[in-house]
């Protein structure tokens, strides 16, 4: 894999529901070697976009491709090779252990060589993602956070070069929410393309080459956290006044910490 090589484009993206536009003509390009974060207000259009990224959705308009090829033209276990999802809910009806839950992501590889690569994958993916202790356990009968690192772990064992996740940390305590996203961003320095709903603004400034701001389902910015993450936008977007702090590094780069300014919220009541 190259890095910099466009994998994923949406031109003009339109998405409606009925009479709600969830979608307004959104383009975005992600390229392989870089961590993409969508963030926005709730009801921005971030689960929706990333939904037709994924092609698990078609937009009403506009095209999406991946790898240069639009997403309708793909045959699912072909495109499940290529891409790999992370939804925001874990749900599975039947009681499957958490190695059997994983295992799954082996599926688009069944019937090919790197079908002998199945157990190693596994084995790594569950690693990676901390849930070994977990193999043998009942999804069902595990934690937020438990379900969420072991369908995390299915979607490393799928080996893809896209990964999308949806909320990877929303039920991770601090610990697992760092270690999860090092974990992308390694597979991302070996040239895959990542793209992430992120609710914390601090983890996406920590985390992503590029953020991508949304309001009303449509783009408001797209670019380094420095240039993304400002007060006066984020406060905008946010209708609600927000503070962006440098703390000084020991490397000299600055770390942005985005803060809820309290003192004049309270100043407007």
């Amino acid at each position: 894999m190259t890095a910099g090589m466009s994998v994923l484009t949406a031109s003009n993206v339109v998405v409606r529901y009925g009479a709600a536009e969830v979608l307004a003509g959104v383009d975005l390009r992600v390229d392989r070697g870089e961590l993409v974060a969508l963030v926005g207000p709730n009801g921005a259009g971030k689960s929706t976009l990333l939904a037709m990224l994924s092609g698990d959705q078609e937009p009403t308009s506009g095209t999406v491709e991946i790898l240069g090829r639009p997403v309708a033209e793909w045959r699912l276990r072909a495109l499940a090779r290529e891409r790999a999802m992370l939804t925001q809910e874990q749900r599975i009806a039947f009681p499957f252990s958490a190695r059997e839950v994983v295992t799954m992501g082996r599926a688009p590889w069944r019937g090919r060589p790197e079908e002998d690569l199945d157990e190693l994958e596994v084995a790594a993916a569950m690693h990676t993602a901390e849930v070994t202790h977990l193999a043998d356990r009942a999804f069902g009968s595990m934690s937020g956070g438990e379900k969420g690192r072991t369908s995390y772990a299915r979607v490393l064992a799928q080996q893809t070069g896209v990964l999308l996740l949806d909320e990877p940390t929303a039920s991770l305590d601090l610990r697992h929410q760092e270690t999860l996203l090092d974990s992308v961003r390694s597979r991302v320095r070996e040239g895959a393309a990542a793209v992430a709903v992120l609710h914390d603004l601090n983890l996406a400034a920590a985390w992503s080459d590029r953020i991508v701001l949304l309001h009303q389902g449509r783009v408001v910015s797209d670019g380094p956290p420095s240039a993304v993450l400002r007060p006066e936008l984020l406060s905008e977007v946010y209708d609600h006044p927000i503070s962006v702090i440098t703390r000084p590094g020991a490397d000299g780069q600055g770390d942005l910490l985005v803060l809820p300014d309290r003192h004049a919220q309270r100043s407007l009541l």
